[in-house]
C-alpha cells in the first residue's frame, strides 16, 4: 500500500467497540454470579471456533444461548429456568454501549480520511444498534458478520468477506481488535493488524 494512502480500518465489535461489562448484571439478575461473564464469553468463542475448525457453523446467538444454559446447569445450587435466563442474558446485547472513547476516536479517524468498516462474529443488526446509539453509525461504510461466509473469525474467509464488502484487497485493510487471536487471524488472511 502506498505510504500516502490510508488503509481501510476493519473494526472488531465485541469487546473492541462494545463494552460487555453490563452483561455481568444480567447474570446476577438470574441468580448467577457476575464473574461467570468472562468464562461464558470465552466459551462462546471457543465453541464458535471449534465449529469453524470442524467445518460446521452456528450463529453467535445460538452458540451463546446454549453456552449460558450449559454453564448455569453446572452451577452448584442454581435452580433457575435455564431458557429464561439465557434469553435475559442475551437480550443484554441489545442494550450495550460502546466504550467511552469510541465515539470521539471513530469521528477523529473518519475526519482524518480513514474509511471505517466493522465485522463481528455476532450480528449486523446488533452492531447497527450499538453504533447508532453511539452516534457513529454513519461513519462506517459497511458492516459484516460471519453469516455469509459461515465461519467465525479467525478463519480467513471471515476477513476476506469483510474486505470484499469494503471493496478492497486484504493488504489494503487493517484489522483493529482487542483480541490477539483476531489480529493474528487477520494477518494470516493478508490484512494488517493493530
Amino acid at each position: 500500500m502506498p505510504a500516502d494512502q490510508h488503509p481501510v480500518l476493519v473494526f472488531d465489535v465485541n469487546e473492541t467497540l462494545s463494552d460487555l461489562t453490563p452483561l455481568g448484571s444480567r447474570f446476577e439478575e438470574v441468580g448467577a454470579p457476575r464473574y461467570l461473564l468472562p468464562t461464558w464469553f470465552a466459551g462462546v468463542l471457543r465453541d464458535g471456533f471449534a465449529l469453524t475448525a470442524a467445518d460446521g457453523y452456528a450463529d453467535f446467538a445460538s452458540v451463546a444461548h446454549d453456552g449460558v444454559r450449559v454453564l448455569l446447569s453446572r452451577l452448584e445450587g442454581w435452580a433457575g429456568d435455564g431458557e429464561a435466563a439465557a434469553r435475559h442474558i442475551l437480550d443484554g446485547f441489545s442494550h450495550l454501549d460502546v466504550h467511552p472513547d469510541v465515539p470521539d476516536g471513530v469521528r477523529k479517524l473518519s475526519d482524518a480520511g480513514f474509511r471505517l468498516t466493522a465485522t463481528t462474529n455476532g450480528s449486523i443488526t446488533l452492531t447497527e444498534r450499538l453504533l447508532d446509539r453511539a452516534g457513529v453509525l454513519d461513519r462506517f461504510e459497511t458492516l459484516s458478520d460471519v453469516r455469509s461466509p459461515r465461519c467465525w473469525k479467525p478463519a480467513p474467509a471471515a476477513y476476506h468477506h469483510a474486505v470484499e464488502r469494503a471493496g478492497v484487497r486484504p493488504d489494503q485493510a487493517l484489522m483493529v481488535a482487542v483480541h490477539p487471536w483476531d489480529i493474528d487471524g487477520a494477518r494470516r488472511a493478508g490484512l494488517h493488524g493493530a
